[in-house]
């Protein structure tokens, strides 16, 4: 079993998010914040050495405030993060212990996470050296221009919604961020890729959502509720149904 360090980015500024009170990741949700119900999905786990939680500097005050008990209870690390994702990614990446196989990254605000997918591409990196999760695009696609028109419309026959976890060998993610152009990415498969390694796609579920808006908050609260439990006393029976890819 590979030893694994998990990244969770939690720096964003949340400009879609529209609450006064509270960054996305930082949002109640089921009686604790976002970023702990994503954290807690990997802090269960006998293969994860390390947790790297990644904040801004303006917000670094308060969530020490507020969290301080968990960091300490949890164990979990706290990273300064950067001016964009990557630069907060690569913060992080200095922290990673050397002793580990793994560094998956995981948006703090993807709290509705199951065991089976983080299995699944655990295992996938752990044999190819990067995995991602990721859904086939089902909607119809259309490309349009600056008057809102239609250009054209995309063949979705070989398109993939990119999600997290996204998991690479060590090495192997240290180089990627080595070679980095400065050009920002929106994930760290896209500088992997860049080095022309293959980046193997682990289909992951519908209900893996990131918390974009206030409204994913509700929906994510009732996909909590029926999402895959281990096996076992008190598991969920539906566990390996299809429903729930």
């Amino acid at each position: 079993m590979a030893s694994v360090s998990v990244i969770l980015p939690a720096a964003g500024a949340s400009q879609r998010f529209h609450d006064k009170n509270y960054k996305k990741p930082f949002a109640p949700l089921a009686g604790k914040a976002v970023w702990l119900n994503s954290a807690e999905k990997f802090l269960n786990r006998a293969d994860v050495k390390q947790l790297i939680v990644v904040v801004s500097d303006e917000d670094r005050e308060e969530f020490d405030r507020k969290f301080a008990a968990n960091i300490a209870i949890l164990d979990v690390q706290v990273c300064r993060g950067g001016t964009e994702r990557t630069d907060s990614v690569k913060n992080a990446l200095a922290m990673v212990s050397e002793s580990v196989d793994l560094v998956a990254i995981h948006d703090a605000a993807r709290p509705c996470i199951a065991d089976k997918w983080i299995d699944a591409v655990f295992a996938a990196a752990e044999r190819d050296g990067a995995a991602i999760l990721a859904e086939p695009v089902s909607s119809t696609i259309k490309k349009v221009g600056k008057d809102h028109r239609v250009e054209a419309t995309v063949d979705r026959e070989h398109l993939w919604a990119a999600q997290t976890p996204q998991v690479f060998r060590r090495e192997l993610l240290i180089e990627a961020y080595s070679a980095q152009s400065g050009q920002p990415v929106t994930d760290d498969a896209a500088l992997v890729e860049v080095l022309g390694k293959p980046v193997t796609i682990v289909q992951g579920s519908p209900l893996n959502i990131k918390i974009t808006t206030r409204d994913d908050l509700k929906l994510a609260e009732q996909i909590l509720k029926v999402l895959p439990k281990p096996k076992g006393p008190g598991g969920n029976p539906f566990a390996d149904d299809d429903l729930w890819r």
